[in-house]
């Protein structure tokens, strides 16, 4: 910015100096232009981060870089065109077409060569062992020994340390393979932490999918990298993450196939929607408390655990729709058609989705998004897995407030419908994009309007 509005100066000289700057010192140090070095390179960076240039600063594709960089410094250039530069007084447009393209070949000349010389020193210490991975290959037959050694013997190195085996079924834990210590996975927990593991490489030792899926259920809770070949992944998730072309193409299935950009940007809009709507609606919430303690008494928020994002669990927040007294046995139970443990406003809460307002709240601390897969309880994920283990991939994002499974099919009053609602999300995090979520958002609120809540 410093170097452009240099050029600014005597590119645009006579113009500059009817304005009273007589030396480019003078137009540097003017209040305008101060203020905007500080504030522009500052906004810049937030560009950036939402760009997810520094999402993933060891792993990164150097032709993704450079679109990377290309776009978010033509945005950055809009944004200094749009704040300081479009009530300028220009020659034609042709001049301000020109000021432009200057301001934005200087960007992106001034912050690329950087950025490649950062990723080419990263690459050159990955190939070199100096900077590894430490990871874990969940199996232990043939095949994930193979793969070890083809890790081990690529010319060019991907920095993975293979600090040991996982198995379920072959390989006695506490042996060795090829000089590699075996693990059962009844201990992963404790082996990652010690090892500090970040990737998890699943090689199925056989091709029951319901097995492989049962492992990828204890996997996603440890919120690591997993892995798998790409032909494997295709019979897991229509859509995974390509992590590397070296060597055998492993797809990273334990992140959605949205972009850095695009998961940045998510969360960005979560935040400041949800703490839009919990501004403009606390005079409703303040309502709704006075209609619940009048008619039902307390408590008036109902706080129960629910499982989200890589299996972690999470306290939702909602408003109480049920009386006090409706799990009196203990046993986690589902909402039946006229069920009379709701009292008459909590239908009404329920069936316009009111009570669930203040999961806005879940939504702003990062527990859930706007839009994703309903969050379940433990209790009812077990049984889910049970009949249907590919409910493990709902995990692969943060749950949400609304979802495909809800608008299309709505509330389950058994296992068996949470079953038939799980297919309209695994069909939502195979197609997942602003796009979807913006239709998902527009049919939830025609649901409120009209009522369908139920």
């Amino acid at each position: 910015m410093f170097l452009y509005n240099i050029l600014r100066y005597y590119i645009d000289a006579e113009k500059i100096t009817m304005q009273g700057f007589g030396s480019v010192s003078s137009f540097l140090s003017s209040s305008n232009v101060a203020i905007g070095q500080i504030c522009f390179p500052v906004a810049m960076v937030g560009i950036f981060w939402l760009s997810g240039y520094y999402n993933n600063v060891f792993r990164k594709s150097l032709l993704q870089e450079f679109a990377t960089t290309f776009m978010s410094t033509g945005v950055c250039m809009l944004l200094v065109f749009f704040v300081a530069l479009i009530n300028d007084t220009v020659i034609d447009h042709y001049h301000n077409y020109e000021m432009l393209l200057i301001l934005w070949a200087t960007l992106f000349v001034c912050i690329y060569p950087a950025r490649l010389l950062t990723t080419f020193a990263i690459k050159r210490r990955i190939a070199r062992s100096q900077i590894e991975f430490a990871t874990l290959i969940v199996g232990c037959g043939n095949k994930a020994m193979k793969y070890a050694h083809e890790l081990h013997q690529l010319k060019w190195k991907l920095g993975y340390r293979v600090v040991g085996f996982v198995t379920y079924d072959s390989c006695p834990p506490g042996t060795t393979a090829d000089g590699i210590p075996v693990f059962d996975i009844d201990e992963i927990g404790t082996v990652c932490q010690r090892f500090s593991v970040t990737d998890l490489i699943v090689v199925p030792q056989s091709h029951n999918l319901d097995e492989v899926l049962h492992i990828l259920n204890r996997l996603f809770p440890l919120n690591l990298h997993i892995k798998m070949f790409a032909d494997e992944a295709e019979r897991f998730l229509l859509r995974g993450r390509l992590d590397t072309l070296h060597g055998t193409p492993l797809i990273d299935i334990s992140c959605s196939s949205l972009t850095e950009c695009e998961t940045n940007m998510k969360r960005t809009a979560d935040i400041l929607f949800s703490a839009l709507a919990l501004v403009l609606l606390s005079p409703l919430f303040a309502i709704i408390a006075v209609i619940i303690k009048a008619t039902d008494g307390d408590p008036i928020v109902y706080r129960q655990q629910r499982v989200g994002l890589h299996g972690k669990p999470f306290t939702i927040y909602k408003f109480r729709t049920m009386r006090t007294d409706a799990e009196r046995d203990g046993k986690p139970m589902l909402t039946a058609v006229n069920d009379d443990r709701v009292y008459p406003f909590g239908h009404f809460m329920r069936k316009y989705r009111i009570d669930e307002l203040l999961q806005f709240w879940n939504v702003l601390r990062g527990d859930m998004s706007i839009v994703g897969p309903r969050p379940e309880r433990r209790y009812f994920i077990d049984r889910i897995i049970e009949q249907a283990p590919h409910y493990t991939l709902l995990l692969q994002v943060r749950p949400g407030i609304t979802s495909l499974g809800m608008v299309k099919y709505g509330y389950a009053s058994d296992v068996a419908g949470m079953i038939r609602r799980m297919r309209y999300d695994i069909t939502y995090i195979e197609n997942i994009s602003f796009t979807t979520d913006l239709k998902i958002a527009i049919y939830t609120i025609w649901t409120v309007i009209t009522g369908k809540g139920l």
